[in-house]
């Protein structure tokens, strides 16, 4: 039985961030479901000067993460298609990953609020039990936002905050390897195997 990683992308900066996980969940060769919320498309656009439109979802896709997913196991949900199969619990799923996470996503989603397909399938599989992995980006943050973050915690989420570490390649770290590594702990946090970053070996000067 198909059992996709949820992915959910909301206006946030930080799409590359989505991106590397994308491509990595390809790499596992885990399917995937994917659902990219009404601001995302303008955030992606911002970012990477590519669109992402409903009618041409597989080749904006393609542009966007820069790899050809012809073969891959990738289905789309639009934001506003409340019947879709992430909205029930019904649907089988992995889990969910939403990356980057917005303020206001996780405000709807700790709350409960539904208001889209992406909302409603993160508050589905919070309800189901299956692992879901929150992104959020935003810095600083109020006390409703850190109040959120903690609701979404006891509600049975990772809160996995973009916030790179620096040993894998130091001071020299590219933009790249520090998205990498932020893909990489999100995939450590639901156990799907990667090569993303250089793991830490306890010794000094080892990466």
């Amino acid at each position: 039985m198909r059992e996709p990683w949820v992915v959910g992308v909301t206006g946030a900066s930080g799409t590359p961030y989505a991106a590397a996980v994308l491509r990595a969940l390809f790499d596992a060769d885990r399917p995937v479901d994917l659902i990219v919320s009404r601001a995302a498309r303008l955030t992606i656009l911002d970012e990477t000067k590519s669109p992402f439109r409903d009618a041409h979802w597989r080749a904006d896709l393609d542009a966007w993460i820069g790899r050809k997913t012809a073969q891959g196991d990738v289905r789309y949900w639009p934001a506003g298609d409340l019947a879709a199969g992430p909205s029930s619990g019904s649907y089988p799923t992995s889990g969910m990953l939403v990356v980057p996470a917005s303020t206001a996503s996780c405000a709807g989603i700790a709350l409960g609020l539904s208001k889209d397909l992406l909302q409603r399938a993160a508050e589905v599989n919070l309800k189901e039990r299956r692992p879901v992995v929150m992104v959020p980006r935003e810095t600083p943050v109020t006390r409703s936002h850190l109040e959120h973050l903690i609701a979404l915690h006891d509600a049975g989420a990772t809160v996995l905050p973009a916030s790179p570490g620096f040993y894998a390649a130091g001071a020299a770290a590219s933009a790249e390897q520090l998205v990498d590594f932020i893909a990489g702990k999100v995939l450590d946090a639901v156990g799907v195997p990667h090569t993303l970053f250089s793991r830490w070996s306890g010794q000094l000067g080892a990466h």
